[in-house]
């Protein structure tokens, strides 16, 4: 097993995941769910390789889920720096589709495709767990948005997670124009006991859509998390977005059991 920090240039910053690579599936998806659950990361990627793909799935410490960008950088991250795969180019098949990540000297770029949210009335729920009421309020395929005025009541938010757990969706993302970054964003994931998650690729299919419309730009740099932090460059091509941005390596281990 390796842990991997995404998002980030150093250790300790970015989002922390596992990544477990396997010769077949032969464990059962209660073992993986299990190791997931003893990792207690926001994530903790499995793949196998089948010659001209890699099939990956994604464990919170809770559910196995739909989509995971940091988790799928991490993974290409653990093929590329700690597994010597030759190409510059690897394809992952997930449940979320077929996802491409790219290496380059600057780092790794991931394709993913894009969830429009479509704008809906303001949830009396979301202000409740917020403590103010946002600008606007919208909604994708598996979680909420709710847009705020600046970073520093972004900073400042101590949400009430409970209340979030209540919505019926994956979880949580509010998001501000940046203060040293076009955008600035934090999410939020109780129900998969996730609760903050530093950074967040597959929210970011959702924010490129629409941040981009309202910046009337093709591409921003964002910054997500409280005290631990990561960045990314989001560039929209049609219905994909490329996430772009760097991973190390924090730990080599083997699991026991």
């Amino acid at each position: 097993m390796y842990q991997v920090d995404a998002f980030a240039k150093k250790v300790f910053q970015g989002n922390p995941a596992a990544v477990v690579p396997l010769e077949t599936w032969d464990l059962s998806d209660e073992e993986l769910q299990a190791i997931a659950a003893e990792n207690n990361l926001s994530e903790t990627a499995f793949f196998v390789d089948r010659g001209d793909y890699f099939h990956l799935r994604w464990f919170t410490p809770g559910a196995e889920v739909r989509l995971c960008g940091h988790a799928t950088l991490a993974s290409a991250h653990v093929l590329f720096a700690e597994l010597n795969y030759s190409s510059n180019e690897i394809l992952f098949r997930t449940l979320g589709g077929d996802l491409r990540v790219t290496r380059d000297q600057e780092g790794y770029s991931m394709d993913f495709p894009t969830d429009p949210p479509e704008q809906i009335e303001p949830l009396r729920v979301i202000e409740q767990s917020l403590g103010l009421t946002p600008v606007e309020v919208w909604k994708g395929t598996d979680d909420y948005l709710a847009l705020l005025e600046s970073q520093e009541q972004l900073d400042q938010l101590e949400p009430d997670l409970a209340l979030i757990k209540s919505l019926n969706a994956r979880g949580l993302v509010v998001t501000a124009p940046g203060k040293d970054t076009d955008i600035a964003s934090r999410c939020f994931f109780p129900s998969l006991r996730v609760y903050e998650d530093p950074v967040t690729g597959s929210a970011h299919t959702m924010l490129a859509p629409f941040w981009l419309e309202k910046l009337g730009k093709t591409s921003f740099s964002g910054v997500q998390g409280k005290e631990r932090k990561g960045f990314l460059h989001c560039t929209l091509i049609d219905d994909r977005v490329l996430l772009a941005g760097e991973a190390v390596t924090y730990l080599r281990g083997t699991i026991h059991w």
